[in-house]
């Protein structure tokens, strides 16, 4: 049995978390699908990832992880915060968001061995409690099934680090506290 995990001992990572205006005004926010390997294999999540050495800082990390992800070049991308720092359950890592306007590329592009797909999903239709659920789940390696809250994303559901950095950020999106 491994060690349990302490503030102590929590690795580094950072995520950007893309929003962007679509051509009818519509508040986007850019996600991706993990390709099917690895713990988070399927699952929806913001492009990013463990802080290397050789990354100046946190938010190095979460540029260089989205234009290694999702080609999206840091001219493409200006950051508008730094969101609550969040810790992994599971995983062990302290993930430092960062919120970003971008500005969308013509064709979205991924490294197919970590991204499955690109969703550009409505704030609106994420913030709409009809798409938000709790169910109880019997993950790997946990004791019993546990409650899970989620958002429904067509047919992926949102959940984990994901959901905990979206949950509290919609309001502040759709209240426009940016400029976006």
């Amino acid at each position: 049995m491994s060690e349990p995990t302490t503030l102590a001992t929590l690795r580094p990572a950072a995520v950007l978390v893309p929003v962007y205006r679509d051509a009818e005004g519509e508040l986007r926010l850019v996600l991706v699908r993990r390709s099917n390997f690895g713990v988070h294999g399927g699952q929806l999540a913001f492009p990013g990832g463990k802080h290397d050495p050789t990354d100046a800082s946190l938010l190095h990390t979460a540029l260089r992880e989205a234009e290694e992800e999702v080609h999206l070049p840091s001219s493409a991308i200006q950051v508008l915060t730094e969101l609550p720092i969040i810790s992994t359950i599971t995983t062990g890592y302290q993930v430092a968001p960062f919120l970003a306007r971008i500005t969308r590329p013509e064709v979205w592009r991924w490294l197919e061995r970590e991204v499955e797909e690109v969703l550009e999903v409505r704030v609106a239709d994420l913030a709409n409690p009809a798409n938000h659920a709790t169910e109880h789940w019997q993950l790997d390696g946990w004791p019993r099934p546990m409650p899970i809250s989620f958002i429904r994303i067509g047919e992926h559901k949102l959940w984990g680090l994901s959901y905990r950095i979206v949950r509290p950020l919609l309001p502040r999106l759709l209240a426009g506290e940016w400029a976006v």
